[in-house]
């Protein structure tokens, strides 16, 4: 596998986190591996062969070559049909709301085609530029200015969810939504309401997702082989509780993790 990412315009820094690029070549016996939700909204183009998307144990769907995946708060498998050849974006948890008018609910635990997004035009025109680029770095430039072009639309992300979100950020997800509105309830309603429409998610089911990044990173670094202390450091009631979210988001226990051959792709992600 050759998995590697790249920094955003200066511009862009506040809403995209990084590009990236994945490489695999074809393989005999092609493996499912599971998708552990990461609370980012991706745009990505399939350069190489159909990646199949399983909705229940043995039936599936083909990804669109040029997509969204939406935010998603359950575990997925994809599977490769040959070579995988991938360009993509990743945008923070408030970052893709400002290129378009669509809810972000709409785009949840899915797949959208980016031309049901940005219209056939625009859709056809970027999809073809993404393909015939020589290199990533044309790849980069091209979507670049094709999200510059739509962020001077002046399409803005609510300031509350914003600040929950960036509260979220910087506790690792820790953090209660009582306490980022200082005890004024009478917003919440607003925020569960704005947040569901520009993130997807509601604010608890984000900062799970960010919780469990972190502890998930803990695993992959070896900073600690000790559950309990991987709870606590990330401020999980106990261990019971952490080892429930754990398997909510991926399906399998902790200690499993680092062993479970359908996690490699998710593994190389979080590092």
């Amino acid at each position: 596998m050759n998995y590697q990412t790249y920094e955003p315009h200066s511009d862009l820094k506040p809403l995209v986190d990084c590009y990236w690029t994945l490489e695999i070549p074809e393989q005999s016996e092609p493996q499912k591996q599971r998708i552990v939700p990461d609370g980012c909204i991706e745009m990505a183009f399939i350069l190489g062969n159909d990646i199949k998307r399983y909705t229940s144990e043995n039936e599936f769907i083909l990804q669109p070559r040029a997509m969204v995946l939406g935010q998603t708060i359950e575990p997925f498998y994809i599977e490769p049909t040959g070579l995988v050849k991938t360009f993509a974006v990743r945008f923070y948890p408030y970052g893709f709301a400002n290129f378009v008018s669509e809810p972000i609910s709409n785009l949840a635990n899915k797949e959208t085609p980016i031309v049901q997004l940005f219209g056939t035009e625009n859709a056809d025109d970027l999809e073809q530029k993404i393909i015939k680029a020589e290199n990533t770095e044309q790849r980069i430039s091209i979507i670049e200015k094709f999200l510059l072009d739509r962020l001077n639309d002046e399409k803005t992300i609510n300031i509350i969810v914003k600040n929950t979100v960036d509260s979220l950020l910087f506790t690792n997800g820790s953090a209660s939504i009582n306490s980022i509105l200082k005890d004024d309830l009478s917003k919440r309603r607003q925020l569960e309401r704005n947040f569901k429409k520009q993130i997807g998610v509601s604010p608890k089911q984000l900062g799970k997702v960010i919780r469990l990044q972190t502890a998930l990173k803990m695993i992959l670094d070896q900073k600690s082989e000790n559950l309990t202390d991987i709870a606590y450091e990330n401020e999980y009631f106990d261990q019971a509780h952490f080892i429930k979210d754990f398997r909510e988001f991926t399906g399998i226990n902790p200690k499993e993790f680092l062993t479970n051959e359908n996690l490699t792709l998710s593994a190389l992600f979080y590092k």
